[in-house]
């Protein structure tokens, strides 16, 4: 192996802007906290309403707040009241700061907006049990189901709930790869077609582990299979886990599945616990992948690791296209690609992110606000002014279009975001759990734990979060 010259040391800034086709879906934003634009918006006006029937579109759970958004969304608001006379779509638009619990008290209140989106998932999981199950609408209105990818339609397909949601925007997961730290180290690239071999092997984890130690280089250029290597002075790291603060994010990777029984009896997969040793080893023992002191450090981009041009390989989701700087305003990564998820003892997931529209099972005119959903979940403007994939196949070369001209002369093969999403998370790695909320913040505070703190017993450890998360289960148990 040649050994490689010394990384050039530097900061780069987080940059977070929802900017031209790069909006953070919602889970992006539980995972990189939004710059809050404080909002307070509602465009109702009783008579223009006059005689209509009203439905309220509520934002703010989600993306929706910047300013060319607001204004975006109102333009559309406009266009529908335009286009005929029986119903008034009215816009609410909530700080996303206190959108939750803004919208908590208005169900509570029963002043229940009829549309709110768009959502992620971790935002309808907030409130499970409110959506409206559109499968009767969807038939009534023929509404053609056909133009979405299958897997994409049965992540919206609930269990007890049925279908709270028509796919709007996705954002499938895939490996980013720094093609100029490939070449520099004489390796070749990932691979980009879903059943490929890398170098002769299986392109599973374990290929991927190798690979990555062979990309981890210490300041004095030996990579981490080397003799020599220090892992205290590491200058490049091989693999990311990108913006993944979640474990069972970090578990899905090795299998999609749930943390608790449909009776609430908390569990920790065994697969996940195979996940969570294998990359916590990468963090602590093998040292191929970055843990929070190097993550957040000047050199790896205060958290941004792929995009400070240090990093090999991230693991992450379409919208992270929206924090990589382009060559053209001087960004760090000049040369890079996509590549395919490794696989797991011969399955792959892929993780699914993916924005919607729900309509809440309270509202008191279903039709009429269907008619206002369809509306939205097509709309053109929207899907731009979001930096959106469409879940439409027939609108999503145009939006890969636009990716090609913002990161110019980089050139991505898209084609591999788009075979990903037959490849999802069933059930989806942020669905709801019992008592969600707190649940939540239980396995954020193992993630953090397991990126923070050397010498765990992560069996051990994992065990506790399985008695936390049982007591936790219990509180809210009938």
């Amino acid at each position: 192996m040649l050994k490689r010259t010394a990384l050039r040391w530097g900061a780069s800034l987080l940059a977070l802007a929802l900017l031209g086709s790069s909006a953070l879906s919602a889970e992006a934003q539980t995972t990189i906290p939004p710059t809050p634009t404080p909002v307070a918006l509602d465009t109702f006006d009783p008579n223009a309403a006059s005689g209509r029937t009203v439905v309220k579109w509520y934002v703010g759970l989600g993306t929706g707040g910047n300013p060319a958004q607001i204004a975006t969304q109102r333009a559309v608001v406009d266009a529908f009241n335009k286009s005929q006379n029986s119903i008034y779509l009215t816009l609410q638009i909530v700080d996303n700061r206190v959108a939750s619990t803004t919208l908590a008290t208005q169900i509570a209140a029963g002043n229940v907006p009829d549309i709110v989106g768009p959502v992620g998932t971790v935002g309808r999981a907030t409130f499970d049990g409110n959506w409206l199950d559109l499968s009767p609408l969807i038939q009534a209105n023929n509404y053609d189901m056909s133009v979405y990818d299958q897997s994409v339609v049965q992540n919206y397909n609930l269990p007890g709930q049925g279908l709270i949601g028509i796919p709007f925007a996705v954002y499938p997961s895939f490996v980013y790869f720094n093609k100029d730290l490939f070449d520099e180290a004489g390796l070749p690239y990932p691979p980009q077609h879903f059943g490929d071999t890398y170098m002769g092997k299986e392109w599973n984890f374990d290929t991927l582990r190798d690979l990555a130690m062979k990309l981890t280089v210490d300041d004095k250029g030996n990579d981490a299979t080397e003799a020599g290597f220090q892992p205290d002075h590491i200058v490049q790291f091989g693999f990311d886990l990108q913006y993944k603060t979640d474990p069972r994010a970090m578990g899905t990777l090795f299998g999609a599945d749930r943390m608790a029984t449909n009776e609430g009896v908390a569990v920790i997969p065994p697969q996940w616990l195979a996940a969570w040793n294998f990359f916590y080893g990468g963090m602590f023992v093998d040292h191929w992948m970055p843990n929070d002191a190097y993550r957040n450090s000047d050199l790896f981009g205060q958290g941004n690791v792929f995009n400070s041009g240090n990093l090999a390989m991230a693991y992450t989701h379409m919208w992270y296209t929206g924090t990589i700087d382009p060559v053209s305003t001087g960004g760090k990564v000049k040369n890079w690609d996509i590549a395919v998820v490794p696989s797991y003892q011969g399955k792959t997931t892929a993780e699914l992110h993916a924005d919607t529209f729900g309509i809440m099972k309270a509202t008191t005119h279903p039709n009429e606000a269907f008619q206002a959903y369809k509306y939205l979940i097509t709309n053109k403007d929207l899907l731009q002014v979001y930096g959106a994939m469409p879940a439409i196949k027939g609108m999503q070369s145009d939006f890969f279009g636009g990716l090609d001209q913002k990161f110019a002369p980089v050139k991505v093969d898209w084609q591999v975001a788009q075979d990903s999403l037959a490849y999802i998370d069933v059930p989806n790695h942020e669905e709801g759990l019992p008592n969600f909320l707190k649940a939540r913040q239980a396995t954020t505070d193992f993630q953090t734990l397991i990126d923070t703190t050397p010498g765990l017993d992560i069996n051990a450890e994992a065990q506790r979060l399985q008695a936390t998360l049982q007591a936790i289960y219990d509180e809210v148990r009938h």
